[in-house]
């Protein structure tokens, strides 16, 4: 088992100084940083953030538990073995990572949280990092966006879910991009909603993103026009801007994600999900978050693995990005 290569993606002998890590350990050993990266709040020299927020206090519809969703998704993280063969990168051998640890959030108290939370990637972002944020319910959305729009101005988003969140309402996970398009976080016609489906509170929950200037792309389209064609709309209505990613695991189908607060049937394969973020390659991505993994209904860590993916997928995007490298 000694020949074994890295399940953090980097060769044992790069990993002395921090041997309790473990990078050099099989996926059930060792601290589960993400991806077996420095806990730490150093910044000098880091590139990306891990940054976790365990809040499940957004009003959350139907299952609580997305609290524990940063703490499994890094788990899940030490199955990720380095190199991604889709996109043809390393992202650690090109990105300084970190694992910044969680976000000190208050239970039940909505304002507090997000105002720690945006204080928190405020933070990060004016030293030159990049965040990708670990849910937590999507109501942690809201204050990722408002500081991200604070350093790039209003944003081109693509929203993946299976729910429109554009509720109206005091902020909480169902009414979080309602409120980011009217504090201007978002740009006109760089909105792209793709995975939305089920049955409906009204027929006006339909309607309303659309009114708000979403693109939506309905997971019923998806399937039947093909990835691709998503694809293609996609980069058309988001290029040209700061792009923020905001992945809510109940775009997936419950056979690919059981473990969800929401969870909606009729939903996109995993494959699809990954299909979709690689397609972003080339656009300017500045931020994401993976959000509303609810371990204690995830079978198997089915759900935890797919967000983990997910990360290493938008982290491929961010190393070729800082390579320079165009699709």
């Amino acid at each position: 088992m000694a020949g074994l290569p890295s399940s953090g993606g980097i060769p044992p002998s790069a990993d002395r100084a921090q041997p309790a890590y473990g990078a050099h350990l099989l996926a059930y050993a060792g601290i589960p940083s993400f991806m077996r990266r420095p806990a730490t709040r150093e910044l000098a020299g880091a590139d990306v953030a891990i940054v976790g927020v365990p809040y499940d206090g957004g009003a959350t519809s139907y299952r609580s538990g997305a609290r524990l969703g940063p703490r499994q998704i890094r788990a899940a993280s030490t199955l990720l073995w380095g190199y991604n063969a889709a996109l043809g990168v390393a992202p650690l051998e090109v990105l300084r990572l970190i694992d910044y640890g969680d976000v000190a959030v208050q239970p039940g108290d909505t304002a507090q949280t997000m105002g720690a939370i945006a204080q928190e990637s405020g933070v990060l972002l004016a030293a030159g990092l990049s965040v990708v944020a670990l849910g937590g319910d999507h109501s942690i959305t809201l204050p990722l966006l408002r500081a991200h729009a604070a350093r790039y101005g209003p944003l081109a988003v693509l929203h993946l879910d299976a729910h429109a969140d554009t509720w109206a309402g005091p902020p909480d996970h169902s009414t979080t991009f309602r409120h980011a398009i009217e504090e201007g976080l978002i740009a006109p016609a760089s909105y792209v909603l793709v995975g939305m489906r089920g049955p409906l509170w009204a027929a006006e929950d339909a309607i309303a993103p659309r009114e708000l200037g979403a693109l939506v792309w309905g997971a019923d389209e998806c399937l039947t026009l093909g990835i691709p064609a998503v694809v293609a709309s996609l980069r058309e209505h988001l290029a040209g801007r700061p792009l923020y990613v905001s992945l809510d695991l109940d775009a997936a189908d419950p056979a690919y994600a059981p473990g969800v607060g929401t969870p909606e049937i009729g939903g996109l394969t995993s494959h699809q999900l990954l299909q979709l973020v690689r397609g972003l390659r080339g656009l300017r991505l500045i931020g994401a978050d993976v959000v509303e993994l609810c371990p204690p209904y995830d079978h198997g860590d089915i759900t935890a693995v797919l967000a983990a993916n997910l990360v290493f997928e938008l982290l491929s995007l961010l190393a070729l990005q800082l390579k320079g490298q165009q699709p």
